[in-house]
């Protein structure tokens, strides 16, 4: 049996699109249906169901993917360990949050970039949960950090994290306030203070409010900026309150630039995950970074 049909296959069974699957392996869409075509044909069995939306593997192209699959990556293994040497420096291409990919996954992985014989260049974007895991699907990127787990067989996702955030604002908010009213009176009592955040929204002060306080912000965003960093700024110069993770404000609560509104018996948390392609992992630069980040992770917390 051909294997170029058996990685078509294969990548068609992860991508559960023709379409997807073509941009993945650079060919056209008619050569991938005709190819898929061809070993249905040398089969005799049908291997997936055409829908509207892509298609749907039948009980024959499971199990001939879940047989296959293994061995097809075992050889992209063995091919991109033959093609690594000294000479050739893979390029890893890294996609995520633009505050957690900067503040914590780029000074991890430029460890990684040295010259070392096992290093790689490193190409980073930014990006929200679903624009990366897009682009990671489409081929663009070899890794992404997600707070969305991925659905399908196309995307392998590992969790990497778990994020804390705190209700912050400048010391001055809490002085207005007075810490008496801030115990007794929760959320009614922070009413009146402006709100700073990433989007009209309020996601992070919408999920820190329904965490906590079983209850929805009641004042709108007074600034909303697209990063979270500026967020922070934001809030140092008392521009109101803001749900941040903890990573980001620890030294600003550590030098007292801002305080903790609230200190709940069980934070709020939020997950990140590491995603590659399904079989990726086959090739060493993506899979050393994939490690090499779990790793530092450990020491997140």
């Amino acid at each position: 049996m051909d294997l170029a049909l058996l990685r078509t296959f294969v990548t068609v069974h992860r991508a559960g699109s023709f379409t997807r699957a073509a941009a993945l392996l650079g060919l056209s869409q008619p050569a991938v249906t005709s190819q898929i075509r061809t070993l249905e044909r040398q089969l005799g069995r049908p291997l997936f169901l055409r829908q509207a939306r892509g298609v749907t593997p039948t009980t024959i192209g499971d199990e001939l993917a879940h047989k296959a699959a293994p061995h097809l990556d075992a050889l992209v293994e063995i091919t991109e360990t033959g093609l690594d040497d000294e000479s050739s420096l893979r390029t890893l291409h890294l996609a995520g949050p633009p505050e957690f990919t900067a503040e914590r996954a780029l000074p991890a992985l430029t460890e990684l970039t040295g010259e070392d014989g096992q290093g790689f260049a490193l190409r980073a974007s930014f990006g929200n949960a679903e624009e990366t895991l897009e682009g990671l699907a489409a081929g663009h990127h070899d890794l992404a950090i997600s707070t969305a787990r991925p659905r399908g067989a196309l995307l392998t996702a590992t969790p990497l994290c778990d994020e804390e955030h705190v209700l912050v604002a400048a010391p001055r908010w809490e002085d207005r306030i007075g810490t008496g009213t801030l115990r007794s009176k929760g959320a009614h009592a922070l009413e009146d203070v402006p709100v700073v955040e990433v989007h009209e929204s309020l996601p992070f002060v919408s999920r820190y409010w329904a965490s906590v306080y079983d209850s929805r912000p009641a004042a709108p965003g007074t600034v909303i900026v697209p990063d979270l960093r500026a967020a922070l700024a934001c809030a140092v110069a008392g521009a109101g309150l803001a749900v941040l993770p903890r990573y980001l404000c620890a030294a600003a609560l550590e030098r007292g630039d801002v305080v903790a509104l609230h200190d709940p018996p069980v934070p709020p948390l939020r997950t990140y995950f590491l995603v590659v392609r399904t079989g990726t992992l086959a090739m060493s630069h993506i899979a050393r970074a994939h490690e090499w980040l779990l790793r530092a992770a450990s020491g997140w917390a």
